[in-house]
């Protein structure tokens, strides 16, 4: 039996890489954006001791402040009402470079060649913000001082990082998280791929292995008639069985490329349906000693929204499983719950059952619980995929018979009978590609 492999790292790596490559770029983002709000913050700040300054100058009249002297102070500092409450200045620049404060407590100016643009210079080792206006003559220059714009920004800059390092947590968290589960589908259908692969080459290797032989055979050695025809009845077989596994990998991937809407509106009845496929299976459940019951419980009617071939497929795949395994002299129920509201399909058998390890995997591909001969394993996976286009859910258990019991059940369906497709479609023969298909279970 083929054991189903660990989920690999592969998938973990990537939502690593995609989290990793998100938070860089978020961070990036936030560092810039950080960046600039500082700068603005700064420049606005900036701006405003530029404009303070300028109507400072803009109100000066040098006519009256001829009339002192112009070494002693004529004017008191100016308080601010900016965000740094610093005091401004006022001095005059002469011709010749003489300067003269017009400010009480006015710091020493720095030597500069004065223009209208404002300028930052250092007094001392404290930065001033400066504007000059020509008059008479003489620059007037006005200053105050932009200690505090540095210690705003260093301020705002503290609860930036603290609030960028939780961000950093939530986006590499929240992008791996989302990473995982996007990439989940991704790996699940990698995996698959992979997994398919291997199993339908070893499944279809099988009967080319065993019609190349015989015929390699045959061709070495002289036979009798007899043995001619027994061998071209296992070439035939092996045929058939190589024909089973390629309509039903077909089936399967016509199922996954239909979306689920394709059974709206069709209906069919679950009981008539389950007795036409049972008597199907008479003959081989007569031939392999099992005895085969169906019994249809309930006064509800039991429509099921699924097309009937749909169902009939998948009462075909459970009801072989349940013959295969249930031994000679075993015995099949096949039953039909109708409720208010909802509708069942339950296939008990005597056999040995499902090993609870096997339980979870029983609906992949290729994959069987037992070493019994027959089956590539796709049965199970046929009749998952018409239970979930159908809307269905599974029940998987033991039976009160002692095997495996396997029960699907719908929401009851509005009855429809001109929507419903006719029972026994196909063949008729419990062997055609609907039914016969491989045991997954035990």
């Amino acid at each position: 039996m083929r054991r189903r492999p660990g989920r690999p790292r592969t998938g973990r790596s990537h939502a690593a890489r995609v989290a990793l490559v998100t938070t860089v770029l978020v961070m990036a983002v936030y560092v810039l954006g950080a960046a600039l709000l500082s700068l603005l913050v700064a420049d606005r700040l900036t701006n405003e001791v530029d404009v303070r300054l300028a109507s400072r100058l803009s109100h000066l009249d040098l006519a009256n402040l001829h009339a002192h002297n112009p070494v002693r102070p004529v004017l008191a500092s100016a308080g601010s009402t900016d965000v740094d409450d610093a005091p401004s200045f006022v001095w005059s620049v002469s011709g010749t470079g003489r300067v003269s404060a017009l400010s009480a407590g006015a710091p020493r100016l720095p030597a500069h060649q004065w223009s209208s643009a404002p300028v930052t210079l250092e007094v001392g080792t404290t930065p001033f913000r400066f504007a000059a206006r020509r008059l008479d003559g003489r620059w007037l220059v006005a200053g105050q001082s932009i200690a505090e714009v540095p210690r705003v920004r260093a301020a705002f800059a503290v609860p930036a990082v603290v609030f960028g390092l939780i961000l950093l947590v939530a986006v590499l968290a929240g992008s791996y998280l989302v990473g995982r589960r996007a990439s989940a589908p991704l790996e699940l259908v990698r995996r698959r791929q992979a997994e398919f692969t291997a199993d339908a080459s070893h499944e279809l290797r099988t009967p080319l292995t065993v019609i190349e032989a015989e015929v390699d055979l045959a061709l070495r050695t002289r036979r009798d008639p007899v043995a001619d025809t027994a061998l071209l009845e296992r070439i035939a077989a092996e045929g058939r069985r190589l024909r089973r596994v390629v309509e039903d990998l077909l089936w399967l991937a016509r199922s996954d490329a239909t979306p689920p809407t394709r059974t709206e509106g069709a209906t069919c009845q679950l009981d008539a349906v389950a007795l036409a496929c049972a008597e199907r299976f008479r003959s081989v459940s007569e031939a392999r000693g099992v005895t085969l019951e169906v019994r249809s419980t309930g006064r509800s009617p039991s429509w099921v929204a699924a097309p009937a071939e749909d169902v009939d497929r998948l009462t075909g795949v459970l009801v072989d499983n349940a013959c295969r395994h249930a031994g000679h002299g075993g015995q099949v129920v096949v039953e039909v719950r109708s409720a208010p509201g909802r509708t069942s399909l339950i296939v008990e058998d005597s056999g040995p059952g499902i090993p609870d390890e096997e339980v979870p995997y029983i609906f992949d591909r290729f994959h069987r619980a037992s070493s019994s001969p027959g089956g590539a394993g796709l049965g199970l996976a046929i009749a998952d995929a018409v239970v979930r286009a159908s809307r269905g859910t599974w029940s998987v258990g033991r039976s009160r018979l002692g095997g495996a019991r396997l029960a699907v059940t719908w929401r009851r369906g509005a009855n429809r009978r001109a929507a419903s497709a006719p029972v026994g479609l196909g063949s008729g023969s419990p062997h055609s590609p609907a039914v016969g298909t491989g045991r997954a279970t035990g």
